[in-house]
């Protein structure tokens, strides 16, 4: 089977056509981000914000069209709404977005930040250098951790390329919109949640370019209806690219906590993330230590498979708090996968206690950056 062209799904798109400007969506400029890798195909249809929620048969019939042809696997469509401004800046059908992160964030001030997120009153950011480090398990029990303190929680999964809340929070199915505007977040022990994953199947690899990407993710924020939450708990995706990068400097994070493990080379990587953040003037909250030390579930023994301490010392070294480590025990990885988080499935265990723990920690310094007023905007510092 041969592999299907960018040309075979433009052709394919001009059969699809915009019901109130009367020419098909490629002739209108309306197609964006066009990416095809493998039989697998992604772009965005780009629309007035106003027209927006009576457009999905539109995004429908786009990706009816290209399903069709040979060689098509899968395929994702995403509405995109920009102004005029924005629009004129973003990238043609089959271009190679040539901007960097590093200018998506000037002439952005507080107040255009905060209006993403209404009703939030502070937005942590979850992140690590490197994957494999059990970022999106520490995330999720650090969200339910708060809410058993009695906050009001929600969990944003801007991890697109490889989601994981879903299955981790326990939730199934697609959100709701009331008013065909705004989504409503999945709600599970307490947590509102939005993630790619309620919106495309598990199995559908993510293939968007950057700008797609930031779209997506501040569509999940302003789109949704997240209503009064004391903190928003953002699982990053992992790295330092240019979707990390921009996301500190489009949301008005109030501080990020870096989650490493103990050994050398995810140090490494931790550094190079907690160093991201203060480039965008993002407070780092502190260093947590996941797999800190192995627990043998059958005799109780202890080894430091990974070594140990090395995010203590890290952390004082980068002179910022050292949260807290939290070991590596089969009872923490079966209840995440099974979507039963021990913080809420084994209350009671010392787990459960090492991540309410760290909660109080975080939540202290989300109080004292909030008494103390809220980030006002990125600063870029360039070297």
């Amino acid at each position: 089977m041969s592999e299907v062209s960018q040309a075979q799904i433009l052709d394919a798109l001009r059969g699809v056509k915009d019901p109130e400007r009367g020419s098909d969506i490629v002739a209108l400029d309306m197609v964006r981000g066009l990416v095809v890798k493998d039989g697998h195909v992604g772009f965005s249809i780009e629309v007035d914000p106003k027209r927006g929620p009576k457009l999905e048969p539109l995004r429908k019939a786009a990706e009816k069209a290209v399903e069709s042809l040979s060689g098509v696997l899968s395929v994702t469509a995403v509405l995109t709404a920009h102004s005029a401004a924005a629009a004129s800046r973003a990238p043609a059908a089959g271009t190679q977005a040539r901007g960097h992160a590093h200018g998506h964030g000037h002439g952005h001030g507080a107040a255009e930040q905060k209006a993403l997120v209404p009703g939030v009153r502070s937005i942590v950011a979850v992140a690590s250098g490197k994957g494999g480090v059990g970022k999106s398990t520490t995330a999720v029990n650090l969200a339910l951790a708060l809410a058993a303190s009695g906050k009001r929680v929600g969990m944003l999964d801007a991890d697109i390329y490889g989601p994981s809340q879903p299955r981790m929070m326990g939730i199934a199915g697609r959100p709701t919109s009331h008013d065909g505007k705004t989504l409503q977040p999945m709600t599970n022990y307490g947590v509102a949640c939005m993630s790619m994953g309620f919106l495309v199947a598990e199995d559908t690899p993510m293939i968007w370019r950057g700008p797609m990407v930031m779209s997506a993710l501040e569509q999940m924020l302003r789109d949704v209806a997240w209503g009064e939450l004391d903190t928003l708990i953002v699982d990053m995706p992992p790295g330092t690219g240019d979707a990390q990068l921009t996301m500190s400097q489009r949301v008005p994070l109030t501080g990020a906590v870096i989650v490493s493990t103990p050994q050398d080379i995810a140090l490494l990587d931790a550094r190079k993330g907690l160093n991201m953040f203060r480039k965008v003037d993002v407070p780092v909250f502190g260093i947590i230590e996941n797999m800190s030390y192995f627990l043998c579930p059958h005799c109780g023994g202890r080894s430091d498979i990974f070594s140990h301490g090395g995010a203590r010392r890290e952390a004082e070294k980068l002179g910022v708090d050292f949260l807290g480590e939290v070991p590596l025990h089969i009872d923490i990885r079966e209840t995440s996968d099974g979507g039963r988080p021990i913080v809420v499935s084994r209350p009671d265990s010392e787990f459960a206690k090492i991540y309410r723990s760290i909660a109080d920690k975080v939540w202290a310094k989300i109080e004292a950056r909030i008494a103390g007023g809220q980030r006002q905007g990125p600063r870029i510092v360039m070297q």
